[in-house]
């Protein structure tokens, strides 16, 4: 971990994240999504133009935006639930099997490579977006929830699953719940919650795991860059609004459409870069 590198090295890296916040501020503002779907691959990207170490850039995206998603998700579950609009029952009933799933992810990653990593990402990215393309509002398993042992193992894979797309788990809740009868705002609401479940020990996980690793960027904690989190953070504050304003000018089939093909875009140039690059 380099902890005092010269201005002249850090400074590219600094505007590299001022870049990669407007991007996915944007776009987290347009989708109406904060975490990793929209993060990893824009810090992927950046990080690999800019010389990071291609072995470990994928841990790094992905740590981080897990970190990022912390305050988001803990201040968006607060205010979902003052207004009673949380799940609670089921977020209690995950409280132990979501963090199984992100520390099982955690371990897993520390042991394999970037390219690995990467296509993991790849094919979780596009069953989300065939989800979001070809889904159907009106698909059902049932009227209400599974009961245990489905539910906590549903609430482990989530976690895991996400933890390796650094992502706060919101996709795959929703789905999860909506498919079993549950109002999209409870879903949505609930998925705050699930959010932090999984970002809190999912960026321990990645710190823990990165530790001492060679070539990582400064001020690196683990796999998790403290001044990409704070610089993204406060960026995408600022600029999701713009992303906001123009997704109220699109219809909800619109802006699935839309984010289903980003999802595919970026699961393409994953598998590319994967096999070819």
């Amino acid at each position: 971990m380099e902890l005092l590198p010269s201005l002249s090295e850090f400074a590219p890296f600094l505007l590299a994240m001022l870049g990669a916040g407007v991007v996915a501020g944007f776009l987290a503002g347009l989708f109406g999504i904060g975490g990793g779907a929209v993060l990893v691959p824009v810090f992927y990207q950046i990080m690999i133009d800019i010389g990071i170490n291609p072995e470990i850039v994928m841990h790094v995206a992905i740590g981080t935006s897990l970190a990022i998603i912390i305050p988001t998700s803990i201040r968006s579950f607060n205010g979902h639930r003052k207004k009673t609009a949380v799940d609670m029952d089921l977020l209690k009933s995950w409280v132990i099997p979501l963090p199984i799933g992100v520390f099982a992810a955690s371990f897993i990653a520390s042991y394999i490579s970037g390219a690995d990593l990467k296509i993991i990402f790849a094919l979780i990215a596009l069953v989300v977006a065939l989800r979001l393309l070809f889904g159907k509002d009106h698909w059902r398993l049932g009227d209400d929830l599974p009961k245990n042992p489905t539910k906590a193992i549903v609430g482990a894979a989530i976690g895991f699953f996400s933890t390796f797309m650094g992502i706060g788990g919101g996709v795959m809740n929703n789905t999860f719940m909506t498919l079993y009868g549950r109002p999209i705002h409870q879903a949505l609401a609930t998925s705050a919650g699930v959010g932090a479940l999984i970002s809190i020990p999912g960026a321990l996980g990645y710190i823990i795991a990165g530790w001492g690793a060679e070539g990582l960027p400064p001020f690196s904690l683990g796999f998790v860059n403290i001044p990409a989190m704070l610089i993204v953070t406060v960026v995408t504050l600022i600029v999701a609004p713009a992303g906001v304003t123009l997704a109220h000018k699109l219809t909800r089939r619109q802006l699935q459409v839309s984010f289903g093909a980003f999802l595919v875009l970026v699961s393409m140039r994953f598998f590319y870069s994967y096999f070819w690059g």
